[in-house]
């Protein structure tokens, strides 16, 4: 469920008032743990560290991003692969077998 539109975007006011003490030259790093601020028009131009859970993911804003929550570009979740034992077994089996060479026109005379 989104937020009233009457309220507004929710962006965090520590953020803000970070944001607003730094030029947008510098190459800081700003570390936040708000996930769920909004970006702003203010943030374009800032390296922000989003906390994932575990560390702080380093996230150049962008314009494309405005209007998006700071959450989105930080995945808490790492994805490995589908499959587990039976999907070993099968890129072993694939590494084993040796590939078919192409034959080049070369090779035949």
């Amino acid at each position: 469920m989104s937020r009233s539109s009457n309220k507004g975007p929710f962006v965090d006011p520590k953020l803000l008032k970070k944001i607003s003490k730094l030029k947008s030259g510098d190459k800081a790093v700003i570390k936040t743990w708000s996930r769920d601020s909004v970006v702003s028009p203010e943030m374009v131009g800032f390296t922000l560290g989003i906390h994932n859970g575990r560390t702080h993911v380093e996230v150049f804003v962008k314009e494309e991003m405005v209007g998006h929550k700071l959450g989105e570009f930080s995945p808490t979740k790492k994805f490995v692969k589908h499959g587990g034992k039976m999907q070993r077994d099968l890129e072993a089996a694939a590494a084993m077998k040796p590939a078919a060479a192409p034959a080049t026109p070369a090779a035949k005379k």
